[in-house]
């Protein structure tokens, strides 16, 4: 599986990345029903840090902020009872999954959700890095191009100053 395709799985949440139970389950190639039914018997594999229920407001925000990424995702949560929210996974949480879903399947997909996940972590880390240097020769330039623009700045008005104080001398054919 291609690693953005599973990043584009992957939202956030409470300030944390998260891949929801529905995309967890077309991923494994499992039934959401089976993969819940999965972690309920397993339920002590899975504290708050490694999944939690998403409240009617995250999903909505997660619905409205990826309305055009989820196009398809969103026919494939209509089956789903109105009051039934996803379920969210963390990185731990999709971890442990492969613990609870033992198929060969569910074992490859794991291995290429952490990959995707390390992946974007380290697109993140490039970014702020990038910021930072960006940032720094801004400041570094800003006070450069500051000091071209004082000493233009100078010399035009020391320039008026010098025409104002003295009338120039006129060249040329006098009459």
């Amino acid at each position: 599986m291609n690693v953005i395709t599973i990043q584009n799985k992957i939202y956030e949440a409470r300030g944390i990345k998260v891949m929801l139970d529905f995309d967890l389950a077309e991923l494994y190639e499992v039934e959401t029903r089976v993969l819940n039914q999965s972690i309920k018997r397993n339920i002590e594999s899975f504290p708050d840090d490694f999944m939690f229920r998403l409240t009617k407001e995250e999903w909505e925000e997660i619905l409205s902020s990826q309305s055009i990424m989820m196009s398809s995702q969103i026919v494939m949560t209509s089956k789903r009872p109105k009051s039934a929210l996803p379920y969210a996974f963390t990185e731990h949480g999709v971890t442990m999954l492969a613990s609870v879903l033992k198929s060969p399947k569910a074992r490859k997909m794991n291995i290429a959700i952490v990959r995707a996940f390390v992946a974007l972590r380290k697109t993140i880390i490039s970014v702020e890095i990038l910021q930072k240097q960006i940032t720094s020769l801004e400041d570094k330039y800003d006070k450069q191009f500051d000091d071209i623009f004082e000493a233009i700045q100078f010399l035009i008005t020391e320039n008026e100053t010098i025409e104002n104080k003295q009338e120039r001398v006129k060249i040329g054919f006098k009459k």
